[in-house]
Order: C-alpha cells, then sequence, then structure tokens
C-alpha cells in the first residue's frame, strides 16, 4: 500500500512538474470522455422525453395508416400507389372488429395561417380534420368548451377546436370559446380549447394546431386523401387481438390474396418509441467510435511523455536500481503515472461532458441524465489506455542498466 501511495505522488509530481504539457497531452483522453458524457446524457434525456412526448395516441390506442411511420429513406412513389383509407374503412373497423371501442378518422394540412380582426398566427398551424372519436384515441383534453361533435361532422359545420399557441397568438389572457377566426376566407366558431401539451422533443409546438369536423376539413383541403385511423381497444389485454382483428378486416376489404404483404402499417406508442431506440443505438455506435479513435490519440499522447519522462529520469531511475529498488517497482512506478495521467484527462473529461451536457439543457429546455454507466464506463476505458499506452515506457524504464543509467546526464 505505501509503495502505491508513493508510486501516486510521484506521478502528481510528473504532473505538477509540466502542467501545460501533460493538459495537451491528455487532450484526445478529455474529448473522447467528454463525447460520451455529453452524448450519453443527451441520448438518455432524448429516451425518457420521447417516452413522454411520442405518446400521440390514448391509451389501448394504435393507428392504421397508408404511409410509413420511423426515420430513414423510403419509396413515397411505392407507398403512394396503395388504396386511401376512407370513413367507410373508419366504420368497418369500429363495428366489425369485436375487441374495437371505437375508431376515429383523421387527416392533416401543415403550414396554414389563422387570424381574427386583430392578430393572425404565423403559416405554420397545423390543421387537423378529424372524427369525434378522435379526443378518445389521440391524448388530448379539453380545457374549456367542447370537442367536436357528431352533428358537427353531419352538418359540416365550420366549427373549431384550438391548441393553446393558437389561443395564446389570436385571445390572449382571454377564454376564446365562442370567438370566431378566419382561416382561408371562412370564418369559423372556436367551440373549444385544448389542454397545454407542450414541444415534441423541445423541437416543435404540440398546442399550434387546430380541429375541425372532418367532414369541414375535406371542404376546404380535399376530400380525396387518404385518412389515418386511430383504433382504442377495449382493454389493455385487448390490443394485440384488436391488431390482428384490423388486420384481417383491412386485407378482406382490399382483397389481399394469403402471402401478399400488407399495403399498409400499423404503429403504436412502443413501435415509434422503439424506432426511436434503434435510432440513438446508432447514434451511440457512432459516438463510440469518435470516443475510441480520441482516447488512442490521447494513448499516444501519453506514450510519448512517457517515453520523454524516462529518457529525462535515466540517472534517476539508475541511482533507485542501484539503491535496490527491483524492476517490477520501476514497472510500477511508471505504470502508475501513465494510468493516473489517464485518469486526471478522464476526470476533466467527465467534467467537461456535465458541463456540455447542462449547457445542451438549458439550450433545448428538456432533461438531461447521465447514466452512471457512462461514468463507470468512462474511468475504465482512460485506465485502459493509461495501462496499454504506458506499459511500454514502463518495461524500458525498468530494463534499463543502473550503471549505465547512472552515466548519463
Amino acid at each position: 500500500m505505501g509503495a502505491l501511495i508513493d508510486n501516486l505522488r510521484l506521478a502528481l509530481g510528473t504532473f505538477r512538474a509540466a502542467p501545460l504539457r501533460s493538459l495537451l497531452t491528455l487532450l484526445g483522453i478529455v474529448i473522447g470522455v467528454a463525447t460520451v458524457i455529453a452524448m450519453m446524457g443527451l441520448i438518455e434525456g432524448l429516451r425518457l422525453k420521447v417516452e413522454r412526448d411520442l405518446s400521440m395516441l390514448g391509451a389501448n390506442t394504435f393507428q392504421i395508416t397508408k404511409w410509413p411511420v420511423g426515420f430513414g429513406h423510403f419509396d413515397w412513389h411505392k407507398y403512394a400507389k396503395r388504396k386511401n383509407f376512407t370513413v367507410d374503412d373508419r366504420d368497418a373497423i369500429a363495428s366489425e372488429c369485436p375487441s374495437v371501442l371505437t375508431a376515429a378518422g383523421i387527416a392533416e394540412q401543415g403550414g396554414v395561417r389563422l387570424s381574427t380582426a386583430d392578430d393572425e398566427t404565423q403559416p405554420t398551424v397545423s390543421i387537423i380534420g378529424a372524427t369525434p372519436e378522435y379526443l378518445e384515441t389521440a391524448g388530448f383534453t379539453v380545457s374549456s368548451g367542447r370537442f367536436v361533435g357528431e352533428a358537427d361532422q353531419v352538418d359540416q359545420r365550420r366549427a373549431v377546436v384550438i391548441g393553446a399557441d393558437v389561443a395564446d397568438a389570436l385571445f390572449p389572457g382571454i377564454d376564446p370559446v365562442g370567438e370566431q377566426v378566419r382561416m382561408r376566407g371562412a370564418t369559423f366558431e372556436v367551440i373549444g380549447l385544448l389542454q397545454k401539451r407542450g414541444a415534441m422533443l423541445g423541437l416543435f409546438s404540440l398546442d399550434n394546431v387546430a380541429i375541425l369536423p372532418l367532414s369541414t376539413w375535406g371542404g376546404f383541403f380535399g376530400s380525396g386523401r387518404s385518412l389515418d385511423i386511430n383504433v382504442k381497444a377495449r382493454e389493455p389485454e385487448l390490443v394485440a387481438r384488436a391488431q390482428d382483428e384490423v388486420t384481417t378486416l383491412v386485407r378482406l376489404r382490399r382483397g389481399l390474396r394469403p402471402g401478399v404483404d400488407n399495403d399498409f402499417e400499423i404503429f403504436t406508442n412502443d413501435s415509434i418509441t422503439k424506432t426511436f431506440n434503434n435510432l440513438s443505438q446508432v447514434i451511440f455506435a457512432a459516438t463510440f467510435g469518435v470516443c475510441l479513435l480520441s482516447l488512442v490519440v490521447g494513448g499516444i499522447g501519453i506514450l510519448n511523455i512517457m517515453l520523454v519522462s524516462v529518457a529525462d529520469r535515466t540517472r534517476e531511475i539508475g541511482i533507485r536500481k542501484a539503491l535496490g529498488a527491483r524492476r517490477r517497482r520501476i514497472l510500477a512506478q511508471f505504470t502508475t503515472e501513465a494510468v493516473a495521467l489517464a485518469l486526471v484527462g478522464g476526470v476533466i473529461g467527465i467534467v467537461t461532458g456535465f458541463g456540455i451536457a447542462m449547457f445542451a439543457r438549458w439550450l433545448l429546455g428538456f432533461l438531461i441524465v447521465v447514466p452512471a454507466w457512462a461514468v463507470a464506463l468512462s474511468l475504465v476505458m482512460s485506465t485502459l489506455v493509461g495501462i496499454g499506452f504506458g506499459i511500454y515506457p514502463a518495461a524500458r524504464a525498468a530494463r534499463l542498466d543502473p550503471v549505465e543509467a547512472m552515466r548519463s546526464e
């Protein structure tokens, strides 16, 4: 134990003797460890936020759609040839699938501006056309007024339910229910206000929306588009059965023969989260690659500074060996110095990584969580780099002939 303490004292003495050179040498390790800490904090924070923000569907709910959902490149021309989903499909799913409690048809048009006599929104509002069942399947809550009803749908009424961002822009400080808004030259009555939901992934607001009866929406944006259909199972344990029933029904309605792939997609909150997790694994792999490269650069720096240290202290090594120091003691001393240097770089990298993560938290506005395993992994990798790149200079020092070493100047 005393020998280890002596070795650590000598190692820190080496660092204090040339702090700037040591810090520059350890820059690769600092960058690598800081990258791991910052990226793991961001990924873990994003994962937690995704689980909360991507709950676009209500409980026990899944969506059937014409288009694929997820990240990556898709052959959109291929998917465009698929059959559209219609209100008749929604009605069939709601009435003919025993495990289905309800189903809602929805369509969406982005980039629309709403206005009043005094104010207007940015041209970024998403206009959603929905059947009355949408409220049960989309995770929305009405905080004031009411949602779109069956009479609104049948009569194609110009009624609208607006999100909190739209209300703040057009009716600051007052209840918007009963007020009038204009969109594409037509006047709509505000019948409800949605409860605030916040931003998804800190990137775009979930409250910058306005919801119309689906029949009214079709009159403004076209009734020939494919709908998305949100489907709610009767019980949580019936979700899988409901998906099977809906899949079978849709295949029969489309005349798909056995063995032919589905020409539609089904996704749930879990499938969206799984897609993000797959993406985060790719990000982690890329981050780990950058980290390893930086650690190798840092390791080469440690190798260099330890070789210089051995050359500068050749006479000291000779004297110690002449006084009885064994090869393993010299080997342990210089290996400990290399590991100590690497750990100093690792600690500086951890502190830097936490600083970057906290800055990202302030900038992006969501929680950043650095997993404990990332800190432990960083320290382990720093130690391994110190051992791996410090063993050669240490062995070289241990092999020095004491007589020749004492003659050196």
